[in-house]
């Protein structure tokens, strides 16, 4: 009688799976993000199949590197934490994006989400310049002259105000209509701008990050000042799609069947 081929590959499998399961043990119980040395050393595990299970968890969205090329837990562990603490596994999977924002502008980076019509900023990654924005975490403004703000608005994640706007600054947007104009504008180019809107002599940008769905779940933006940032909306506009869009994409990742070799 012809055996039956599945029962020669279970025990490999089941190894694989084990040793799988060591890695992402590893990874997980660090109290920091872990090097590719560390594991090695911490699994016991060679580092051909080392680096072999690693990527397998990174593609499947169950690891995460950050910009030192250290893992951590990914987008999955995100998706299952965001059910009791949104914030918190929001600004954790946003971590290398606001990172490299901020590496690659030299400016403060935001991650900010809709919270009872409000927009609350979670984190931040603060500018490399000694002259850079303040730390905005927790501190409530308008969303009307708020790059992120803006965004949240134009996306339907918050509720548009009514009436006239506070002016807090000299080109703040203080009417309903000029509002709407601009959040037409942002739709279209995906990015919002806020110049001197906030604050005189403060610019900042922010685009959309979309979760599972297509939904509207934050924005993310930097900000600093507007001699530094105004002859650069447009680039600056374009990076900050793109890195929005990555972080939108890992959010929305749904994870095929874990594929692992030996």
């Amino acid at each position: 009688m012809a055996s039956d081929p599945r029962a020669s590959r279970s025990p490999r499998g089941a190894q694989v799976i084990d040793r799988a399961a060591q890695v992402l043990s590893c990874v997980l119980g660090a109290d920091d993000p872990i090097s590719f040395t560390a594991v090695v050393e911490q699994t016991g595990l060679s580092r051909s199949t080392a680096s072999r299970l690693l990527q397998a968890l990174e593609h499947n969205a169950l690891l995460d590197r950050d910009a030192d090329g250290k893992y951590r837990g990914g987008a999955m562990f995100t998706q299952f934490a965001a059910r009791f603490d949104r914030e918190e596994s929001l600004s954790a999977v946003a971590g290398s994006t606001l990172q490299r924002l901020s590496e690659e502008t030299g400016e403060a980076s935001h991650l900010a989400v809709p919270s009872g019509g409000k927009v609350v900023q979670v984190a931040q990654v603060d500018s490399t310049y000694l002259l850079g924005s303040g730390n905005w975490v927790d501190i409530e403004v308008p969303p009307h002259c708020s790059a992120l703000g803006k965004v949240l608005y134009a996306y339907d994640a918050i509720p548009l105000p009514t009436g006239r706007l506070e002016r807090r600054a000299s080109r703040t947007l203080t009417s309903r209509s000029a509002l709407l104009a601009d959040l037409e504008t942002i739709r279209e180019a995906g990015f919002a701008v806020a110049h001197d809107e906030l604050e005189d002599g403060l610019d900042a940008l922010a685009s959309p990050v979309f979760g599972p769905g297509g939904t509207i779940i934050a924005a993310v933006g930097i900000s600093g000042p507007t001699l530094r940032l105004e002859p650069d909306h447009a680039r600056l506009g374009a990076l900050l799609v793109r890195e929005a869009e990555t972080l939108s994409r890992s959010l929305q990742r749904q994870a095929p069947p874990l594929s692992l070799e030996h």
